[in-house]
């Protein structure tokens, strides 16, 4: 799984016109899957994004996570995450997993990232054309891979 995770001070995603989930203060997180992908991998991730510790303390440090804040968490699927750009200008998405295996394993990571944070994670819709808006706050931006645990 590849996950880009934005701090944000708002976000929303919009559906053929009609807004289907919005968030205060937390993180936007689109998320892509692959076939190698497994529950190992949905609970490291889930994990490491509701407990990373990028939003301020009372100094101004980044020493607080998004469950420490009672912040709110956003997911969208974006399978463009896993684009190979390696020959021509035309993006292979090889990577990225078919619908089949892509839409469990997003429900899945969705459901333990709110087991995690305690709380409803809003999403966006799997496969839909979404208007994603947000408004990064800091900016703060970090890219996580599974199969990179850095």
């Amino acid at each position: 799984m590849r996950a880009v995770i934005q701090r944000v001070s708002q976000a929303n995603v919009t559906i053929a016109g009609q807004v289907k989930s919005v968030i205060g203060q937390g993180l936007l997180v689109l998320i892509a899957v692959e076939d190698a992908d497994n529950r190992e991998d949905i609970e490291w991730l889930a994990g490491k994004i509701i407990r990373l510790r990028i939003f301020p303390d009372e100094a101004g440090l980044m020493n607080r996570s998004v469950q420490e804040l009672g912040g709110d968490v956003m997911v969208v699927s974006q399978f463009t995450l896993f684009a190979s750009t390696k020959k021509g200008n035309r993006p292979s998405y090889l990577r990225s997993a078919k619908p089949e295996v892509a839409i469990p394993a997003y429900e899945s990571f969705v459901a333990q990232l709110a087991l995690e944070l305690g709380k409803p994670v809003h999403t966006g819709e799997f496969g839909a054309d979404m208007e994603v808006a947000l408004v990064n706050d800091g900016p703060v931006t970090i890219v996580m891979d599974t199969r990179a645990r850095e």
